[in-house]
Order: C-alpha cells, then structure tokens, then sequence
C-alpha cells in the first residue's frame, strides 16, 4: 500500500495546524500536503490519496478512514475522532482530506453528492 500523508483536520492557524499552509499544515500545497493534487496530496485522487475511496484513502468509509463513524474515523465524535471537539492533544484526528472548504464542492463537482452530505451536516457546513 502506499504510504499516507495526513495532516491535523483541526481549526488551529498555527504551525502544524489544519489551517496553517506552511510545510506540515493542512493547508500546505506543495508535495504531499494538505492542498496539493500530486501524489499523495490531499486533493490526489489515486492511492493514498485524500480523494481516493480505498483502504487509506480520505474517502474511506471502512475502518479509520475518514467517512467512517466509529473509533478513530473522520466522523467519530470521540476522542481521536474526525468531529471530537475537546483537548486531545497528540491524539487530534488527522487524515490525508483535503481542506474541507476544497474537499466538499470538489465532490459534488465529482457527483459525489451524498458525500459531499455527509461531510456538510457532520461539519455543519453551508457548502
């Protein structure tokens, strides 16, 4: 399998953070960042990818990935979940997604509507 970029799914702008887009952010758009499309990157759709449905994928609705709601899923409200919102620390959910601004209207640009759902209502997002 291919190896796993991931980046924190968080709202801290700072280094390191889901909304920093210097190197190790979830915004970073250069090689195997959070906002890049090459392999890899968040926006790659192959294997690894933050777009790609299978086993590592962002789009992974099995165990881990980030449509999958119980421990350690993208849409786990538990510590070490996608949607926890307390304290965790080093345990924050990280995942290989994109920026969910990018992430949800790419997907319905895909007809991946019923994702593109699921992210909005889980993330209580307008998009």
């Amino acid at each position: 399998m291919t190896a796993r970029n991931v980046w924190p799914r968080n709202r801290y702008a700072g280094p390191g953070g889901g909304l920093y887009s210097g190197p190790g952010g979830g915004l970073y758009s250069g090689p195997g960042g959070g906002a890049y499309s090459g392999p890899g990157g968040g926006l790659y759709s192959g294997p690894g990818g933050g777009l790609y449905s299978g086993p590592g994928g962002g789009l992974y609705s099995g165990p881990g990935g980030g449509l999958y709601s119980g421990p350690g899923g993208g849409l786990y409200s538990g510590p070490g979940g996608g949607l926890y919102s307390g304290a965790d620390g080093s345990k924050a959910y990280r995942s290989n997604w994109p920026p969910l601004a990018r992430l949800i209207p790419l997907l319905r640009d895909l007809g991946l509507d019923d994702a593109a759902d699921l992210l909005a209502r889980a993330h209580h997002l307008a998009l």
